[in-house]
């Protein structure tokens, strides 16, 4: 089995491709008759014999031409490949159950078009590409998935069959992808808030009443208190402004593993948590997490919600590396 499995990534080059862009050499692309290619080959060795048993000049004439016209076909098939360059992007987070999408740029160095690319993943659905002469696209190669993690979707099957279909050509680039995939969210009822021992030293920065001036912005504000106004004003490149209010601490509401139902599994309490998070990110509430050691502070906004989703993502995943 290891000796296989040396022989297929010395064949088939399956060690991860960690430059970019990755070129796509005549050592890494493949080439094979489809079944219309070996029913053509059967049609074709048919005719010869049927000329040479007649000796029908027109017969061979017809034979020959339509072999030539099937090897031109299986160059332009190789060629559609070859030379063709990919660069990896840097894919966005999703939820479990949901598409992972993968981007992928294109590019053409030659004069000639390249036309029905195919893309995909091991048993992951197909998506299409046409390239224009030394043209360049972007697309993204999606993966369905399952389960939270780091996702990592293995090697991209490049695959086409263009001009005729005769043949089929194929690559299989291994860009460094990778994916964060946060637990999917059960919506259940927010726990309450707890005005805490932190409530008073928050007052005059969280709360939602009187104007009291303007700071620098964080990365955990949302957006919406950003003060254009003050910010067109300015002739400078310094950190943007936001605007900080007066009276009304804001109650604090602490997202707890022990809060969840301690029946259920942990990726159930984990799909409970990232429910409450994006319950709470869509009520505006300032929130922490709390995980069997971790802890995240309260606080607002996409990024802090991305913190927090990460963090369900990956629970567990520390305590599997340092055991092993």
């Amino acid at each position: 089995m290891r000796r296989r499995e040396r022989f297929q990534r010395w064949l088939f080059h399956l060690a991860r491709d960690e430059r970019v862009p990755i070129v796509l050499t005549q050592r890494r692309i493949f080439i094979v008759p489809t079944s219309g290619g070996l029913l053509f080959a059967v049609v074709l060795a048919v005719m010869l014999i049927g000329a040479i048993n007649y000796n029908l000049s027109l017969g061979h004439a017809l034979t020959f031409l339509l072999a030539g016209l099937g090897l031109v076909a299986m160059v332009h098939t190789f060629h559609n490949l070859f030379g063709m360059r990919l660069t990896p992007g840097r894919a966005e987070p999703a939820f479990a159950g949901d598409l992972a999408r993968f981007p992928l740029a294109l590019e053409n160095p030659r004069r000639q078009p390249r036309r029905a690319l195919e893309f995909s993943f091991k048993d992951q659905p197909v998506v299409t590409a046409d390239l224009s002469p030394q043209g360049r696209a972007t697309i993204a190669v999606p993966f369905v998935t399952h389960q939270r993690g780091r996702l990592d979707p293995g090697r991209v099957t490049l695959t086409t069959r263009y001009p005729l279909g005769l043949f089929r050509a194929w690559s299989y680039p291994y860009p460094p992808f990778s994916c964060v995939v946060y637990p999917k969210p059960l919506r259940t009822p927010l726990p309450g808030a707890s005005p805490g021992a932190h409530a008073d030293h928050r007052q005059g920065d969280s709360g939602q009443e009187d104007f009291a001036g303007l700071r620098p912005r964080q990365i955990s504000d949302p957006t919406r208190h950003i003060a254009w106004k003050a910010v067109a004003r300015r002739s400078d490149e310094q950190a943007l402004l936001v605007k900080q209010f007066a009276g009304g601490a804001m109650d604090e509401l602490w997202l707890d593993w022990w809060l969840t139902p301690g029946e259920r599994g942990d990726e159930d309490r984990l799909s409970i948590l990232a429910g409450w998070i994006m319950a709470a990110d869509e009520q505006q509430a300032c929130y922490g997490l709390r995980l069997p050691g971790q802890q995240i502070a309260p606080a607002q906004g996409d990024a802090h919600r991305a913190s927090c989703l990460q963090a369900l993502a990956l629970y567990g995943e520390v305590e599997a590396r340092d055991a092993r």
